[in-house]
């Protein structure tokens, strides 16, 4: 009897931590720059139904060296308490292009607006309190 109340416990479990990180999966996206449109910054986030994410960060600065730069991260997210937690591995996540480490990084929806995510804890410093907007 307990294997049976254990296996329908822990099926019911998964059903319940997939329907929740259903909630957060999708693209959020933040624009910020002017209105002569010489300054743009560019954040766009993607958190995919395998559990996996894509971030670009992308900067033009009228008087920047260099005026664009693009800022690439990737890796794995997982849901704790309606808490987003990122993670990064150096073999899979890592290369020329993806070097931005969101290693203990996390992030959660606005309790008023739910449509804002926002990350609140990061190593990289810019990305904290950067606030995203759920397309």
């Amino acid at each position: 009897m307990k294997p049976i109340v254990f296996l329908l416990f822990a099926i019911a479990n998964s059903f319940l931590v997939n329907a929740q990180s259903e909630n957060f999966v999708g693209s959020y996206t933040r624009i910020l720059g002017t209105t002569k449109g010489d300054h743009t910054i560019k954040y766009n986030l993607e958190l995919f139904n395998d559990g996996t994410f894509e971030f670009h960060s992308y900067n033009k600065l009228l008087n920047g060296i260099p005026q664009e730069r693009n800022f690439y991260g990737k890796g794995t997210w997982t849901v704790t308490k309606n808490i987003i937690h990122f993670h990064s591995t150096a073999e899979k996540d890592f290369d020329e292009k993806y070097t931005l480490d969101f290693n203990n990084s996390t992030a959660r929806f606005d309790y008023k607006n739910k449509t804002i995510f926002r990350f609140y804890k990061s190593k990289i410093s810019w990305m904290e309190r950067i606030e995203l907007k759920k397309e």
